[in-house]
């Protein structure tokens, strides 16, 4: 990646998944990672981690576990529209940016 590490979502962001196995569906961010350009999607691209049992008396076994995408590969869903939208960027009346929706104007 480039030496700007920006991601267009941001932490708590609903976003639909756009490429890959869970193409489709949404989620909310629950990580982002710039330096990377990662993000972690609640409940989707769910992984199996083998856990070994760390103290005295802890299960081990097989968990599942989400796992980091690409920020490419998912698209913030505008609250008003409820459609995937790529993100503006405007300034209102106090010069504060606000993200936008490209689709409907509506801040994210």
């Amino acid at each position: 990646m480039n030496d700007k590490s920006k991601v267009h979502v941001k932490t708590g962001d609903t976003v639909q998944i756009i490429s890959g196995r869970d193409k489709g569906k949404q989620g909310k961010v629950l990580a982002v990672s710039p330096k990377e350009g990662k993000v972690i999607v609640e409940g989707r691209a769910m992984v199996s981690k083998h856990v070994k049992p760390r103290r005295q008396g802890e299960q081990g076994g097989i968990v599942k576990a989400e796992s980091a995408m690409y920020a490419s590969k998912v698209m913030p869903v505008c609250p008003k529209c409820q459609k995937p939208t790529r993100v503006g960027h405007s300034t209102d009346k106090n010069g504060e940016k606000a993200r936008v929706c490209k689709k409907c104007g509506a801040t994210l």
